[in-house]
């Protein structure tokens, strides 16, 4: 993944331009190394009209997505627009060719109006999710991600999870070094928590000032994972009825009790995957998923890889 194509067009946001640019600098990298080769890509070289009135003019036309390893499509300011049909059409094309295709934020409904998000699993700001959904009622969307990928499809969620998205295909195309360096330059963080975050080492909750109860509670699950936590125990520990303590989880952490242990689990497993040599049994046991089974599924539904697979890209040495 070298020739990176950032598709703009007028509407399109400049944040999510700067996050691209940014990340897929060779200068970040040590040497200024010859990693990658982004260039703005529009329907033509004339000048475009980004958010508050900026502009920029795109280095190259849309046939130059012929070219590219991967598309990206930044967030744009009105979701709901009808988009140029040059530029829907040479994203299809570029997906029909084996490209990958990436859209940052609200950059989803670029690609749900051409049609690549159809019987998809995608992701987009959390304000706009149920809007994604009543406007595109084939997408599957998925409202707890930080960023997603189904069929050579991604997807992300917004602000900031754009550079959660480009790290990581930064990671899975040059590897954890490379993704590492370029975040150490950014001064971010190389991974996020989150209910679909990639590659992630095991978190240590910050003290929640608004519940310091669940945040005890979280913190004393992540020593316990690889016990049979279950929901009524986890409430027991907070004191709290079973419903009081799901809805007051929700509310500070944006997901289900279920689902955080699931994404806590996967995490963990991510991390004995990538520096031990440990069967899948004991993984399986050590982070709290019981049998080789159960920890595939889930692990395959979060990752996108099987562990085994994983192991063999992601495995540590050294």
């Amino acid at each position: 993944m070298r020739r990176i194509a950032l598709l703009v067009m007028d509407g399109v946001r400049m944040f999510d331009i700067s996050v691209v640019t940014e990340v897929f600098r060779n200068d970040r990298l040590a040497g200024g190394a010859d990693v990658f080769d982004l260039r703005t890509c529009g329907i033509d070289r004339e000048p475009v009209t980004l958010e508050h009135g900026a502009g920029m003019t795109a280095r190259q036309t849309l046939s130059w997505l012929r070219e590219a390893d991967l598309v990206i499509v930044p967030g744009v300011t009105s979701p709901t627009a009808p988009f140029p049909e040059p530029v829907l059409r040479a994203l299809r094309s570029a997906h029909g060719r084996g490209t990958p295709v990436a859209a940052l934020c609200l950059g989803a409904f670029v690609l749900a109006q051409a049609g690549l998000l159809d019987g998809r699993r995608a992701v987009t700001h959390w304000h706009a999710t149920a809007l994604l959904g009543l406007r595109h009622p084939l997408v599957k969307v998925e409202p707890s991600a930080l960023y997603i990928e189904d069929d050579n499809v991604w997807t992300s969620a917004g602000v900031a999870g754009g550079i959660d998205l480009c790290l990581h295909l930064v990671r899975l195309g040059h590897g954890a070094e490379t993704a590492a360096a370029i975040a150490r330059a950014m001064v971010v963080a190389p991974y996020r928590t989150g209910d679909q975050a990639q590659f992630v080492d095991e978190p240590i909750p910050v003290r929640d000032e608004v519940d310091d109860l669940l945040s005890a509670v979280r913190t004393r699950a992540l020593t316990e994972l690889e016990q049979p936590l279950t929901v009524p125990r986890l409430a027991g520990w907070a004191g709290l009825s079973e419903r009081t303590f799901a809805r007051r989880f929700l509310a500070t952490t944006g997901t289900t009790p279920a689902q955080w242990l699931i994404g806590q689990r996967v995490l963990r497993a991510q991390r004995l995957l990538e520096q031990t040599d440990l069967p899948m049994d004991r993984i399986a046991a050590e982070s709290g998923f019981g049998s080789p089974v159960t920890l595939r599924q889930h692990f395959v539904e979060r990752v996108g890889l099987a562990p085994r697979d994983y192991r063999r890209s992601f495995r540590r040495t050294g």
